[in-house]
Order: C-alpha cells, then sequence, then structure tokens
C-alpha cells in the first residue's frame, strides 16, 4: 500500500478544505447566546443583564460559540472614528447603553472591528454584524460627555462585516418610565 499522496492531492483537498470554510452559512445567534445557558437574567431590574446585579458581574462567557462565524444584530458605539468612518466600535444590546445608562456585562458586549471602515451616521445605530466571534476579555476607552469611560467587552469579532439593519431582533425595550426613552426613537 503507497501511503504517499501527490502534491495535485493534497492541493485540491486543501482547496476544497477552503471552499466549504468560506461558503460556510453563519450562525445567527442572539444576545442570550452570549451568556452561559445556566446565568439567569439580573433580579431586580427593568433592563436584564446589568453586571452589578449578577454574582460574576458577567464576566462568564460562552465558549461554545468560539471561533464560529456568527451574525449578530445590536447596536453601534464608536470607539475609534475618525469623522463619520468608524474603525472599531461596541456592538451593545440596547441603545444608551454604556454613555447614557448603565454598562452591559462583558458576556453582552462584543468589540468589533469592522474589514473596511463602517460609516456610520449616528451612535447606537442599529447594525449587524458578521465574522468569527472569539471570547476573551477586552478594555476599551470611550470618551463620553462626561469624560472617559473605560468598557471590558467579553467577545471580539475581527474583519468583521457591518450591514445597516431597521431593527434588531432581540432589542431589549427601555421601560416606560425611563429618562431615556428619547434613545428609542423610530426611524420612518
Amino acid at each position: 500500500m503507497n501511503h504517499r499522496l501527490s502534491k495535485g492531492t493534497v492541493l485540491a483537498a486543501l482547496l476544497g478544505f477552503a471552499v466549504t470554510q468560506a461558503s460556510a452559512e453563519p450562525m445567527h445567534i442572539f444576545w442570550k447566546d452570549l451568556r452561559p445557558a445556566t446565568q439567569a437574567v439580573a433580579p431586580d431590574t427593568n433592563l436584564p443583564m446589568i453586571a452589578a446585579k449578577l454574582p460574576d458581574h458577567g464576566e462568564t462567557l460562552s465558549h461554545g460559540l468560539k471561533d464560529k462565524t456568527v451574525q449578530l444584530a445590536g447596536y453601534a458605539l464608536p470607539v475609534d472614528r475618525e469623522g463619520d468612518l468608524v474603525y472599531q466600535f461596541l456592538l451593545v444590546p440596547w441603545t444608551g447603553a454604556c454613555s447614557h445608562m448603565p454598562t452591559p456585562p462583558p458576556n453582552q458586549i462584543v468589540l468589533v472591528a469592522p474589514a473596511h471602515p463602517y460609516k456610520m451616521a449616528e451612535a447606537y445605530q442599529p447594525v449587524s454584524v458578521t465574522g468569527v466571534l472569539k471570547p476573551g476579555m477586552e478594555k476599551s476607552q470611550l470618551f463620553i460627555l462626561d469624560g472617559v469611560l473605560i468598557v471590558q467587552s467579553g467577545y471580539t469579532v475581527r474583519k468583521a462585516e457591518v450591514s445597516d439593519v431597521d431593527s434588531v431582533p432581540d432589542a431589549v425595550t427601555l421601560p416606560v418610565n425611563s429618562p431615556w426613552n428619547f434613545l428609542n426613537k423610530k426611524k420612518n
């Protein structure tokens, strides 16, 4: 039995594998998929997953999605921008997160580096992000009206494809009595 493979056979196998990997459809995920199934929603609050209310402060990540190509919709909060071009942003599950309202826990924040600078019209623009999800804590520095805020994210997606969406399917809706309801503006 001959165990030698020709260069052509090896190259064909590698190309077939690369085409299969590149053509794989992204897995559509929701925010709940980024926290372990055993982690409950924070009690005594109208917003889910407030880090201070969780025993682990939301630092427990879901490693089952590691290195998977995923698609997730959320709200973009620029971290690194020049004019309307954004080079890095935080994807968060509700408008106002981090700058106007409590910061979500790390397992509900994704640090996104687009494959190409993304032209953003406004902060908290609803977007869909597609790319390879990597669990791991990262800190980002946000410049907000009140000063500087350090935000810890639990996931990253680099070389992401970013597209505008009209709505976020599993977006958190602010309570009726919230002073930040203006952030839930509807686009016509």
